[in-house]
């Protein structure tokens, strides 16, 4: 008997790459698995979402998007300057690169996946097929895809809108996704943010992904739809405030009329989002209003015209003992309460918050900040008891040195109540100090006690101070 060895091939893997099946017939295992092959990450975490489609036309191609479950730790480190695509490019199946920044802008760049095209040319190098014109329709598709895909992430979810009925079938389904949405802001909220202020074809998309807190969301994530939903009744603006956390806005004075007279005011405490407001000028036909800024309009005042005039004789006294102060005029205020007055800026000028942060680079140019801080206007509350007291005090004795100190010390107060930095911290502390002075009924000559000399001894030379050295307890070697 002959015995012949015979070698046969077995297919091991016969199922086809995950992005070239049918979406309905690949289950969230497979998908949660694939993720973590193509991350390298073999944690329990699933990704957020996903998008698996086909596109047809004159490009072809099919695609498997993901949001991560967190954001990379370096994510905007470098953001401009370092490569960072999470997008792998295949032509007819063949792996050609992962190192194409074109096929997603930079604000998308934390999603992961694959892109796989049977209209690319093959046998081209990858410099050339960087410039093939399909790979900007790619990139179209690309991106309008991924932002369906997160905003049908925040549909999905019940916290974003809670107030819409659903059946408890529904309500069972979507218990898994209760909080997604809130978590991929706290993860990737930013994007959303510098893609608002890069793209500015996708503005209008991006915008309706933002979400913030606000005056009245008591501590919950709001969109700019929930906002304009909640508008009072001739409401034609968009009140925000920026500032660098949400407790010090709660106290600002900015918000004193507006909160008696049940506004809402949007809360952007992120340092970005200065820069986002410059790009978002509007939305729905909405202008945004920095409620810090010029322009607040709250309604007519019937008893305006007559608190102008009444105040007048202030107003204009009060611009000339703030000569070199830097201020722009003195006006009558709509937006204060308990506030005796505050600083504004103009419409197009940088609000506090944001002249802190320029000052805080390190290589700001200084003249640009002083064109770009804009104008600044005092406004004074006409019905704040010491306003009208500089009022009366003014009419009596307008030339009054001790009056004038004391116009500079209240602009001096509401300038930092209303987020500046004193220019002169010396000038203002000094000011403080005559007024307490004044209140304990000192003499402003009163002098400061000058402190008693008292002879230092001298010191005794290297050798009498070695010789009073403790002397140091000896160890035998033994007891150690």
């Amino acid at each position: 008997t002959v015995k012949e060895t015979t070698t046969e091939w077995e297919l091991l893997n016969d199922m086809k790459a995950v992005w070239l099946r049918n979406p309905k017939e690949v289950t969230e295992e497979e998908y949660a698995k694939f993720y973590h092959s193509l991350a390298k990450d073999f944690g329990d975490d699933k990704p957020m979402t996903w998008s698996h489609f086909s596109a047809e036309g004159d490009v072809e191609f099919k695609a498997l998007l993901f949001v991560p479950p967190k954001a990379p730790h370096d994510l905007y480190e470098s953001y401009y300057n370092a490569n960072k695509s999470n997008l792998k490019l295949y032509v007819r199946r063949v792996f050609i690169s992962d190192e194409f920044d074109d096929l997603l802008p930079k604000y998308l760049s934390f999603l992961m996946g694959i892109v796989d095209s049977d209209t690319l040319p093959l046998n081209v190098s990858r410099e050339m097929l960087q410039q093939h014109s399909s790979l900007k329709t790619i990139k179209k598709k690309l991106i309008r895809k991924a932002l369906d895909m997160i905003r049908k992430l925040a549909e999905e979810d019940p916290d974003e809108y809670s107030n819409k009925e659903k059946t408890d079938d529904e309500k069972s389904a979507m218990e898994e996704k209760k909080g997604q949405y809130a978590k991929f802001w706290n993860e990737f909220g930013k994007s959303v943010k510098l893609g608002i202020i890069e793209d500015a074809t996708n503005r209008n998309r991006l915008a309706k992904l933002l979400r913030f807190e606000s005056s009245k969301s008591d501590g919950k994530l709001v969109s700019l739809d929930e906002y304009i939903s909640r508008m009072k009744s001739g409401q034609k603006d968009i009140f925000y405030l920026t500032g660098s956390s949400k407790e010090q806005l709660e106290k600002s004075p900015f918000l004193e009329q507006l909160t008696k007279k049940n506004y809402e005011v949007i809360y952007f405490t992120d340092p970005v989002d200065e820069y986002l407001m410059q790009y978002l000028m509007d939305y729905e036909d909405k202008k945004f209003q920095n409620v810090s800024k010029e322009g607040l309009k709250l309604g007519k005042d019937s008893k305006l015209k007559d608190l102008k005039e009444s105040f007048k004789e202030l107003t204009d006294w009060w611009k000339k003992a703030l000569d070199t102060e830097g201020i722009d005029s003195v006006k009558i205020s709509n937006r204060l309460h308990n506030t005796p007055c505050v600083v504004v800026t103009s419409k197009y000028g940088w609000s506090s918050n944001m002249e802190k942060i320029m000052q805080a680079q390190t290589l700001s140019d200084a003249s640009k900040q002083a064109y770009m801080r804009g104008k600044r206007v005092l406004e004074i509350n006409p019905r704040h008891p010491i306003i009208k007291e500089l009022r009366d005090k003014v009419a009596q004795d307008s030339d009054s040195e001790g009056l004038k100190q004391t116009a500079r010390l209240v602009y001096q107060t509401a300038l930092m109540e209303s987020g500046f930095n004193l220019p002169d911290p010396k000038d203002f502390a000094s000011s403080i100090y005559r007024s307490v002075q004044k209140s304990l009924d000192l003499s402003p000559d009163a002098a400061v006690e000058e402190e008693e000399e008292v002879e230092e001894p001298e010191v005794e030379e290297k050798e009498s101070a070695k010789a009073e050295e403790p002397e140091h307890e000896q160890y035998d070697k033994d007891e150690l």
